[in-house]
């Protein structure tokens, strides 16, 4: 019986993701920058490069797959790189690229509007 091996992907060149609604300027930054944690990658990445771990250790409740994969997206758009720091197996560190730190202002928006809604959500509790 021939057995047929798969060859891993590896760490090779991402591609980046394509746009599911052409043309829709919306869609294409929610593709790049929506979702639970990638604002949240994005801000721990913009203090300073981290290792995975230390963005582990920043964000406890996502798991390291969601976090492997939200990194290989942001990764793919353009917005994080990824450096390893030596020869293999090198500790790598994730920081944001030039085109990253232009979501940046994007960023402070979302953080001083949810600082808003937390206080709005707050005190019509009270």
């Amino acid at each position: 019986m021939n057995a047929i091996k798969k060859v891993p992907g590896g760490n090779g060149p991402r591609r980046q993701r394509s746009n599911p609604v052409t043309g829709c300027p919306l869609t294409a930054a929610l593709a790049a920058i929506g979702g639970k944690w990638k604002l949240i990658i994005v801000y721990w990445l913009a203090e300073s490069p981290k290792h995975f771990a230390a963005l582990r250790r920043l964000m406890p409740s996502i798991s390291q797959k969601v976090l492997t994969q939200q990194l290989g997206e942001l990764i793919g758009d353009g917005i994080a790189q990824r450096r390893p720091k030596g020869p293999v197996p090198a500790p790598v560190e994730y920081s944001l690229t030039e085109y990253g730190q232009s979501v940046l202002p994007l960023l402070e928006e979302v953080r001083v509007w949810g600082n808003a809604h937390i206080e709005r959500s707050t005190s019509q509790t009270r």
